[in-house]
């Protein structure tokens, strides 16, 4: 149960063209009496995209992409999980876990994992319930046992020593990684965006040293993002009864993963393909759709509601930390005394840097080996 078994992304050509046929079937529903994306996704983007996604994108290309990649899965816990392992061509590199969030996937880190490989032996998991780390073996897969699990498949490659990186649910698993193997952990990465201060009060302190300006800069922010957690409700409290429809519209699972991505979008870029890269974005929603996660993936929510344990976890190892869309509010609460080991801001980018601005996400995490590296050597 502890083998390391070698896998090959290949999905039958019988379920390629069953997603083709069903794209080519899908039925819209009525447009809503506004065009904009002020009530969701708007029917002639998502009509557009889905045209696109049929006639015009090419999964077996986008496979033999992934597949440049060598991919293994393994069981720990009862659970199979599945990561990409790509070794430097330096013996004597670093090792490190890059973790996704929702909706993304190893996907994400497509555009940096050649970078980063330069420097460090990278692995990528999948979140249990997420792509090919299927199917859940029990309930209880949330934060603290999904972090085990990944802190196993570091222990089966020969990894006692590494560097952690995260975003979204990542950036909890990066830090419980550093909490729970403080002897292995010699180096925290997260990446978050502006729109994390809507969480501030709510599951992230607020310092009590806040002037009135820094408070209102925080109630700005949540107004601007206060109707964008309806998914976040759903799969926290009925994650199966959504499944239901994404499992079976191609369309709706495109427009429920789609609409994240328009989130994310800032001023000059009004549609998702102009945040992130269009094919990658749906090489993303493919391996979502091939793989039936949209609820298995979902589950991650409830557990995370009905779990006794915080998203933060304290942890004895360097912090580095990248803003996107930053704003000078952030740090003063996540980093009021400046203690992080490495902070650097961007104006460029939002909640998914890793397909949004690759090169920025990469270059930092560059750096924050570097800077490692040197400390360790002093």
């Amino acid at each position: 149960m502890t083998a390391v078994t070698p896998f090959t992304i290949a999905i039958p050509d019988a379920e390629v063209d069953d997603l083709r046929a069903r794209l080519a079937a899908a039925r819209m529903p009525r447009p809503a009496p506004v065009s904009d994306w002020s009530r969701g996704v708007p029917n002639d983007y998502l009509a557009g995209l889905t045209a696109y996604w049929r006639d015009g994108y090419d999964w077996r290309k986008a496979e033999a992409g992934l597949n440049r990649f060598p991919h293994f899965t393994t069981v720990t816990d009862g659970q199979t999980m599945h990561f990409v392992h790509v070794r430097s061509a330096n013996p004597d590199a670093t090792a490190i876990v890059l973790c996704h969030g929702w909706p993304g996937s190893f996907v994400e880190f497509d555009r940096i994992i050649g970078p980063l490989s330069e420097m460090f032996h990278v692995v990528v998991p999948s979140l249990p319930g997420f792509g090919f780390s299927v199917p859940l073996s029990s309930p209880g897969w949330g934060l603290t046992r999904a972090t085990h699990a990944y802190a196993a498949i570091m222990e089966r490659l020969g990894y006692d020593r590494y560097i952690a990186h995260g975003s979204d649910i990542g950036s909890g698993i990066a830090g419980h990684l550093g909490a729970l193997y403080p002897d292995r952990v010699i180096g925290i990465h997260t990446a978050i965006e502006k729109a994390l201060a809507t969480f501030f009060g709510l599951f992230l302190p607020l310092p009590d040293t806040l002037s009135d300006a820094e408070r209102a800069a925080i109630d700005a922010i949540k107004a601007e993002n206060a109707d964008g957690d309806g998914y976040m409700r759903q799969q926290a409290t009925r994650p199966q009864t959504v499944a239901f429809g994404l499992a079976d519209s191609p369309i709706g699972q495109l427009a429920w993963i789609v609409e994240k991505f328009r989130q994310s979008a800032r001023p000059g870029q009004p549609l998702p393909e102009e945040t992130a890269d269009r094919d990658q974005l749906l090489t993303n929603v493919s391996l979502y759709w091939f793989t039936n996660t949209a609820g298995s993936s979902a589950q991650f929510y409830y557990e995370g509601e009905h779990s006794k344990g915080g998203w933060a976890a304290p942890s004895p190892a360097p912090t580095a930390t990248s803003v996107f869309d930053a704003a000078p509010v952030i740090r003063r609460v996540l980093d009021p005394n400046h203690q992080a080991t490495q902070w650097t801001e961007h104006a460029e980018g939002g909640h998914f840097p890793a397909m949004e601005v690759p090169h920025l996400l990469a270059a930092d995490i560059l750096a924050f080996g570097r800077l490692l590296r040197a400390r360790m050597a002093a």
